[in-house]
């Protein structure tokens, strides 16, 4: 047999490598002396928990003792040097670090940082969750190793990192297009200001203490902003600015007035709104501002809430070009006191010309998903699909089970789905049950 895999060139057979789990690739360098250098040469560097020694679910290791939990650290720790010291490559793709660490591993995380950026690195992510109910320092991004000439990416999660830092980033990083910052209490205010910043893609996640974010002559093209409290949004002049998404977990009065107006310089040019307002109070007749390119509109909301049905119509008014409608719908027992809820009051036809696609996520056998499926499938003149999901992704993070109780009732929605709602959709339009 002739091995042809083998007697392809050295940058092709690092580029196949990359693309396989840490593991494999650098397990390939024992196959023989042609495929040593290859398989340590690998771009892609990713350190993932479940590629770790950890039963592959992240709530295991929570589950563990506090002696245990230190020694896989440690582990982690010496897993992490010994490929970066065995590294032969010179240039890295992406590296990824995703493990319970803190600011008492700070001397080897930025050994690591310090590596990729001689290695000109494009993609960093540093994903330092915390322990459960065991809280140290986070760990913080130090002035000196900043200088990444090739970052193109830079997402951290649970990484202590300031307004000052991240606006240094931006401005000495010619070619970073995608920053993601999640759960960080340093970052107070953050100013994306300048048109000589390369950034294109903006996430900012769960920073309880930031109180503003100031985005201004920038060609920034995506912006996601998800709190727990009342951050002031000042934007203007992003004329490429065409996909939002704003989320915040409390009960705001005038909560889709307050977003539309902070959003009010780029509202015509928006082409995909995704809205978290399933606690938000409305006013009673809201005049919602004119959504002339919306295409696609997301909106996670409380279901039943009495008025649920007259607020929908309005955003089906303020987008006449809407043709993707997803609606997440969560049910609230006690509710926020700032909303009320129980039977959903009928709401007058809406006629929709141009809405193709519905997308019901987080259904349930409850009366009052049934009417918000009943009233889309009347008022969308041109529906040609409609898609029922009962799974609510949004309420289980990632590496959290979810409860018996609610797989169960999943179950149930999918069955009421399918012997109740598919004989009410009419023959020319598709259903679809996940």
């Amino acid at each position: 047999m002739v091995d042809r895999v083998s007697a392809l060139p050295d940058d092709i057979l690092v580029s196949l490598v990359s693309r396989l789990p840490l593991k494999e690739a650098v397990a390939t360098s024992v196959l023989c002396r042609r495929w040593q250098n290859v398989g340590l040469s690998t771009m892609t560097l990713r350190f993932d928990a479940v590629d770790f020694s950890i039963d592959n679910h992240l709530r295991h290791y929570f589950r563990q003792p506090k002696e245990f939990k230190e020694q896989e650290s440690w582990k982690y720790i010496s897993w992490v040097n010994h490929v970066v010291q065995q590294h032969r490559g010179e240039h890295i793709e992406e590296f990824r670090i995703s493990f319970c660490l803190d600011s008492r591993f700070s001397s080897s995380i930025n050994e690591w940082i310090q590596f990729a950026m001689q290695n000109s690195v494009e993609m960093l992510e540093l994903d330092f969750y915390p322990q459960v109910f065991i809280r140290f320092e986070d760990y913080t991004f130090p002035h000196k190793l900043l200088g990444f000439k090739s970052l193109k990416v830079l997402q951290i999660r649970h990484v202590g990192v300031t307004g000052e830092i991240l606006e240094y980033f931006l401005a000495n990083c010619p070619l970073l297009e995608r920053l993601s910052v999640d759960s960080t209490e340093h970052l107070v205010n953050l100013r994306v200001v300048g048109s000589s910043i390369a950034l294109k893609y903006l996430v900012i996640r769960d920073c309880d203490n930031l109180e503003s974010i100031e985005i201004r002559d920038v060609n920034i093209v995506s912006f996601i902003y998800c709190g727990y409290h009342s951050t002031n949004l000042l934007i203007s002049n992003v004329p490429l600015l065409s996909e939002v998404t704003v989320s915040k977990e409390y009960c705001q009065k005038d909560f889709v007035r307050v977003v539309f107006t902070q959003l009010s310089c780029c509202l015509s040019n928006i082409v995909i709104l995704k809205l978290h307002i399933q606690g938000a109070a409305y006013n009673e007749h809201p005049a919602l501002p004119l959504l002339a390119n919306l295409k696609h509109l997301e909106l996670l909301v409380a279901a039943n809430y009495y008025r649920a049905l007259h607020h929908l119509n309005n955003f089906l008014k303020a987008s006449p070009y809407l043709q993707r409608l997803v609606l997440k719908l969560q049910l609230y027992l006690g509710g926020p006191a700032c909303m009320e809820l129980g039977e959903i009051e009928k709401a007058a036809d809406c006629p929709h010309n141009h809405l193709k696609v519905v997308e019901i996520v987080g259904y349930r056998a409850h009366t009052s998903g049934v009417e918000h499926v009943m009233h889309l499938i009347k008022n969308a003149l041109a529906l040609e699909k409609i898609v029922i999901d009962p799974v609510r992704t949004w309420q289980y993070p990632h590496g959290v089970d979810r409860p018996d109780t609610d797989l169960d009732k999943e179950v149930k929605a999918r069955d009421h789905a399918k012997q109740y709602l598919e004989a009410k959709i009419p023959s020319t339009v598709e259903f679809v049950c996940l």
